[in-house]
């Protein structure tokens, strides 16, 4: 099976300035507090941990839009945050990654507060995680603003990127309303969760982690077999064009149409954080297919992207330089 060439992926690298991808799902604030840890504390068997620093990247659905920006194409991203201080820092914080973004598209839910995950991180490992969130699908007046945005946004759209997180932007109501809608204009990329499995269709592409497309099947053997069979029940369930399965340091899986499954292994030369891995996968694949790539030419894109941020510690993306260069 031939892989991308260096010359091919410079092509469609170069053609991403002029290909605009949409972005619905969860939008995140992802919080750092960095630090060292030299004692337990006497109150409990845990570690103090002396902080050092803090840092805050785009999360969820907003780190899909940061890896699209970052690849060199343009982005815009409908979601929910609260009104809050982490609501105020998620628009600004999107604002400098991607000066089109609308404002409007950010529908502010005075219900529910901006989601936001903090990870305290010592010695480059994770020491805990704190959540802030609600996970009740939105209401009805949201739904239909969320949509307003979707169809002003798509009328634009290279690609159409859905980052279901399972916090309550994505509901059956708003892909019923709008699957078909985008499907008939432009590729339709689905990272899935089990809530909302049944109606992510029409769909040209779904890309469950591993560990989601065998609870996704109810299937158990995460094996190179048991995952060519989860991919097919995913793909016979949902009518999809094709499935992409990441399996973590063994690469990807891809299943398209009925071909025999692709196998493509890690390029990743060190793994020391796997956070918003699958949001550089999705975001890659669709900016490639935008460009014209064929399904497998993503494919291969988005393993080498994926390969990239997984040796970065917290959220990270992967420029089209950084990308390119591992080719060579």
């Amino acid at each position: 099976m031939p892989q991308l060439t260096q010359q091919r992926a410079a092509e469609l690298l170069a053609a991403l300035p002029q290909k605009r991808i949409v972005v619905l799902g969860d939008v995140m604030l992802d919080e750092f507090v960095w630090g060292h840890v030299t004692r337990i504390s006497p109150e409990a068997p845990v570690p103090v941990v002396d902080i050092q620093r803090e840092s805050v990247h785009l999360g969820g659905a907003a780190n899909v839009l940061a890896n699209v920006v970052a690849l060199g194409a343009q982005a815009a991203v409908v979601g929910v945050v609260g009104k809050d201080s982490a609501g105020a820092r998620l628009r600004a914080s999107l604002k400098e990654t991607c000066p089109q973004q609308p404002d409007s598209y950010l529908v502010v839910d005075e219900s529910r507060p901006s989601t936001t995950k903090t990870r305290i991180i010592a010695h480059s490992q994770l020491v805990v995680r704190a959540d802030r969130e609600q996970r009740t699908p939105v209401n009805g007046n949201t739904e239909k603003r969320l949509l307003a945005s979707l169809r002003d946004a798509l009328r634009q759209a290279d690609a159409f990127v859905v980052s279901d997180y399972d916090k309550g932007v994505v509901t059956p109501q708003i892909l019923g309303d709008i699957l078909q809608f985008a499907y008939d204009r432009v590729p339709v990329l689905i990272d899935p969760k089990i809530r909302n499995f049944p109606y992510y269709r029409p769909a040209s592409l779904i890309t469950p982690n591993h560990h989601e497309a065998l609870r996704l099947t109810n299937l158990e053997e995460d094996s190179d077999a048991g995952l060519h069979h989860a991919a097919r029940v995913i793909r016979e369930k949902l009518s999809c064009d094709a499935v992409l399965i990441t399996r973590g340091e063994r690469g990807i899986m891809l299943l398209e149409g009925y071909n025999d499954p692709v196998f493509v292994g890690t390029t990743a030369r060190e793994v020391y954080d796997v956070t918003g891995a699958g949001d550089t996968v999705i975001a890659t694949l669709a900016t490639a297919l935008a460009a014209g790539a064929t399904m497998l030419e993503a494919a291969y894109l988005a393993n080498h992207a994926a390969g990239i941020v997984v040796g970065k510690v917290g959220t990270a993306t992967a420029s089209a330089a950084e990308l390119l260069a591992t080719f060579t």
